[in-house]
């Protein structure tokens, strides 16, 4: 069946052109299936009125005016008129096994159709010479258009032919009808096997399912479904899983009857894995480096790969990297010591690498590991064979490659500022195919990513590990033992360096309790806490009263900024700022906003059971009486230290025996601060244990989380009184003969406390203290000793004059008393109060009591 019959009517000149030739397709049932654009000019009806509808309705009726001539077929015309028509028909291809009709109509006027049967055959036709002015034998002239009709023709056989679009025509019950050449390509199976069946029934494993339940939701809806995705191997590369973006439409003719649905796929693996490998690379950058730690890093890179782009992997570091220390530039030379940070794999019934975490990690001279480190360029092992000699001489690696059939390999350097760091392994022994150069790229961004993570880390556990040794070294180690306090400590460091505490035995059995804490971060910021812990040491000498104290170290502060150069664009620094501008790049704060230096100094007299206090910006201690009650300290406001504000002043309170206090730096708060941070603190100590270790400890795991930012430190004290079983004290008239009876008091006191060693050492610092009181000073005039750690001997006064040491020549008769004092004992010191001051000198003696 080829060529269809034609008929003729008479002969003719000349041919009629596209626009005279009315096309008409018929189906085997005798429906209008093909309405052509000029078979609507030629006639007046549209396609929509005639596709569908039975051809014999568009014929004239018999004994209309020229119904019967011979060889003419008349059409009835859209206004009512009938058309005189020549015909001719062949015989074309329709869906399925039908067939169908070609119909071409001309206006009887025109001159004939060529004869089809008699046009020549083109493999008879000897070939022209190339001419492009002379069109080839049955060419279409270059003026004369294409009809819609051959358009969608060239169309319709380019969309089964030469698509590379895969294209699945079903009808309504999901069976395959037709698919082209790009469609059978994607599934591999002819279409002899497949037409008649559902896709579930030919490719179970081509996301079957899912395309079956879009289409039917399509058919029934009329909604096409737009970027659906599917997943499949095809025959052409099984050993890849392939993605395909699919698109499914509905099918039905011009009166809206269903014929069936049509599902277009375009394979978009290699897009889809490009998508995958930047959104890899993303989350990689989001998640990689989240901490300042190497193991951490490394497991975060692990995380990342598993199992999206390897089936498993492991990170091995050089061992400098893990304590913080510098490296050489360059390649890795032999015999580098190198750790396994971290690894991980899609298996579960076996640990993730052959290493612990922390574990030297060994490598043969001849595995591609050294070579990767040994030139700093990534490498990719594919295909891993089983017989390499890499792979036989290393006992652990190996026999697990062996066991998982890894089949693709792998090697990052991780390399940041010519410094290697360790290597990264990716291995490939699952479902997924082998590695590609895409995928060396991604793994190679990705260490990127990772070595300056870690190398950050290094750098920062480098410092850290600077600044905690500073810091420990310019912190107390053993707090003094002292009888009316029994105290303890607990720091947290987090890598800031400015927070400590301290406990400063003072004169007359007096010790102070003090907190402070610099702002910043970094060794600058530790050196100015070891200054001011030094500035508070030695300003503590003094024995000046807290209030004085604070305003001194202010001074100090101020003073100390000034001439390091720390004030730049209208900044002040706190301490050193220059320093710390240098060291961190960072600049320091605005005076105005009170980051300074704070500092809270507390002075506790077992005799009285009473202290004093002054505050410079820090809050206040916590105090926890014998009977229950909990209190926090109010302190007048002040501002931190070196900032303007109010002047310190002090206040008092009583402490009975057995009193708690916590002194504390804002860090010890991080986590919950202002009243409620307050309000737990006294909670914890309203129910805290017994030692003040137990309960110092205690604090500082309560309140300072895991992950603390800042540094914090706590400081408990349990008072005690010092009884008057080791105090004696006397008033004196203002009589020079009351020297010998101050020798003579002194003598008896210090046998009852069997110190006769003592006895005349004491005896001479005591008549020297009393004869320059009432000598130069004014009354009262008192004498006390007191049996502590030491035995001291004071003598107070009303007067403010400050005694002065004098080296009298050999002729003077007076101006030794307070050399003689200084001499007798291993300290002195006048301290001042409301009504006068107080000279003491120290003793050091053997405590039997």
């Amino acid at each position: 069946m080829g060529a269809s019959d034609v008929t003729h009517s008479s002969a003719g000149h000349g041919g009629p052109t596209a626009r005279d030739r009315a096309r008409v397709v018929v189906d085997a049932h005798g429906v209008v299936t093909g309405w052509s654009a000029a078979a609507e000019r030629l006639f007046g009806h549209t396609a929509d009125r005639v596709v569908g509808r039975p051809a014999a309705g568009l014929l004239a009726a018999a004994g209309e005016p020229g119904a019967g001539a011979e060889g003419v077929v008349h059409v009835r015309h859209s206004d009512g008129r009938a058309v005189a028509c020549r015909l001719g028909i062949r015989l074309a291809p329709g869906p399925g096994s039908e067939p169908q009709w070609e119909v071409t109509l001309v206006p009887a006027a025109l001159p004939d159709l060529p004869d089809l049967e008699d046009l020549p055959d083109r493999s008879e036709v000897p070939e022209l010479p190339d001419r492009s002015d002379v069109p080839a034998p049955g060419a279409r002239p270059a003026s004369e258009p294409a009809s819609d009709e051959e358009v969608d023709r060239a169309l319709l056989e380019a969309l089964f032919t030469q698509s590379p679009i895969g294209l699945f025509v079903l009808d309504p019950e999901l069976r395959l009808i037709r698919f082209n050449s790009a469609a059978q390509g994607m599934r591999g199976t002819p279409a002899a096997e497949a037409l008649g069946k559902r896709p579930s029934e030919v490719w179970p494993d081509f996301s079957s399912e899912l395309t079956e339940r879009v289409m039917g939701r399509v058919l029934d809806t009329g909604e096409s479904a737009i970027g659906f995705e599917k997943r499949g191997r095809p025959p052409a590369d099984p050993g890849r899983e392939h993605v395909y973006a699919a698109s499914a439409f509905r099918l039905q003719d011009r009166d809206g009857r269903v014929l069936g649905a049509a599902d277009a796929v375009v394979d978009v693996t290699d897009r889809h894995l490009a998508q995958q490998r930047l959104a890899l690379l993303a989350e990689g950058g989001a998640r990689i480096g989240s901490t300042l730690d190497v193991l951490r890093t490394a497991q975060e890179l692990v995380d990342v790969a598993v199992p999206r782009l390897a089936d498993t992997a492991a990170i091995e570091v050089l061992e400098p990297v893990l304590a913080g220390e510098e490296l050489a530039p360059g390649p890795v030379p032999p015999g580098a010591v190198l750790r396994r940070a971290a690894s991980r794999s899609i298996r579960s019934d076996a640990p993730p690498g052959v290493y612990e975490v922390g574990e030297v990690s060994t490598l043969p001279v001849a595995a591609p590991s050294n070579q990767a480190l040994a030139d700093l360029q990534p490498r990719l092992v594919s295909p891993v064979r089983s017989d390499s000699e890499w792979v036989l001489r290393d006992p652990v690696r190996g026999r697990r490659m062996l066991e998982e059939q890894v089949h693709s390999l792998m090697l990052v350097p991780l390399v940041t500022q010519n410094q290697v760091l360790g290597l990264a392994a990716f291995y490939r022994w699952g479902e997924q195919g082998p590695f590609d150069e895409n995928d060396l790229t991604l793994a190679t961004e990705l260490g990127r990513r990772t070595a300056v993570c870690m190398d950050n880390a290094r750098r920062y556990l480098r410092e850290r590990n600077s600044l905690v040794a500073l810091q420990r070294s310019l912190l107390p180690g053993e707090l003094p033992h002292h009888h009316g306090v029994e105290v303890a400590h607990d720091y947290v460091h987090a890598g800031a360096g400015g927070d400590w505490v301290d406990v400063v035995p003072l004169s007359g059995a007096r010790v102070a309790l003090v907190a402070g804490s610099v702002p910043g971060r970094g060794v600058p910021t530790a050196a100015a806490m070891g200054r001011l812990r030094a500035a508070v040491h030695t300003l503590s000498d003094l024995d000046l009263e807290p209030d004085e104290l604070l305003a001194r170290l202010d001074d100090l502060v101020r003073r100390l900024a000034r001439d390091e150069g720390s004030v730049h664009d209208g900044h002040q620094g706190v301490l050193g700022g220059a320093a710390w501008e240098r060291a961190s790049g960072t600049r320091t704060p605005p005076v105005g906003e009170g980051a300074g230096c704070s500092c809270l100094y507390v002075v506790y007299d077992p005799i009285t059971q009473s202290a004093c206090m002054a505050a410079a910006g820090h809050p206040g201690p916590v105090v926890a009486f014998p009977d229950g009650t909990v209190k926090s300290v109010d302190l007048p406001v002040a501002a931190p230290l070196g900032r303007p504000g109010p002047l310190f002043e002090k206040s008092e309170i009583e402490l009975p025996e057995g009193s708690t206090l916590a002194l504390y730096t804002p860090g010890l708060l991080q986590a919950q601060q202002g009243e409620a941070g307050e309000a737990r603190l006294a909670e914890l100590l309203a129910r805290a244990p017994g030692s003040v270790h137990e309960i110092s400890r205690m604090l500082t795991e309560a309140l300072v989380p895991d992950t603390a930012e800042g540094d914090a430190a706590v400081l408990v004290a349990r008072t005690h009184a010092l009884g008057p079983g080791r105090v004696a004290s006397w008033d004196l008239p203002s009589d020079p003969a009351v020297v010998s009876t101050a020798r003579s008091l002194v003598t008896h006191q210090l046998e009852s406390w069997a110190l006769d060693e003592a006895v005349f050492t004491t005896e001479l610092i005591a008549s020297e203290l009393v004869t320059n009181a009432i000598r130069y000073a004014k009354a009262p005039v008192r004498l006390r000793l007191i049996r502590d750690q030491v035995l001291t001997c004071e003598v107070s006064d009303g007067s403010s004059t400050a005694p002065r040491l004098r080296h009298a020549r050999t002729t003077d008769e007076g101006g030794r008393g307070l050399l003689l004092v200084a001499q007798c004992s291993e300290r002195w010191g006048t301290r001042y109060t409301g009504s006068g001051k107080t000279i003491w000198a120290e003793q050091s003696v053997e405590d039997t009591v």
